[in-house]
């Protein structure tokens, strides 16, 4: 079976789906020693994220390993993870915190 979203850092809160997923799917990743699996709660449109763990509200979102936004509610596994649902932080307080290379 193809690989349907992968997972880019073991400290990872997100996967990215390699091909549209579909609300209810069962989807597994992993790197080194990590592995994820989780059933979607929502449709994940190619190339978007969807959450490895639940996250609370104002909680950093990683991927890379680096913060790239926070979450704007509570966003259970399995859900799309998007705008409606993170800020990104692309220029903001990443860069305080992790310095200007992050």
């Amino acid at each position: 079976m193809a690989q349907r979203a992968i997972l880019l850092n073991e400290q990872d809160d997100v996967a990215t789906a390699l091909t549209q997923l579909i609300q209810g799917e069962y989807v597994s990743v992993s790197i080194g020693e990590r592995q994820v699996d989780v059933t979607l709660l929502d449709e994940v449109p190619f190339g978007h994220k969807y959450a490895l763990r639940d996250i609370a509200a104002g909680e950093d979102v990683r991927k890379y390993g680096l913060p790239i936004g926070q979450a704007l509610q509570d966003v259970k596994a399995g859900s799309w993870v998007h705008v409606h649902n993170c800020r990104s932080e692309r220029f903001g307080h990443r860069h305080q915190k992790y310095g200007v290379h992050a």
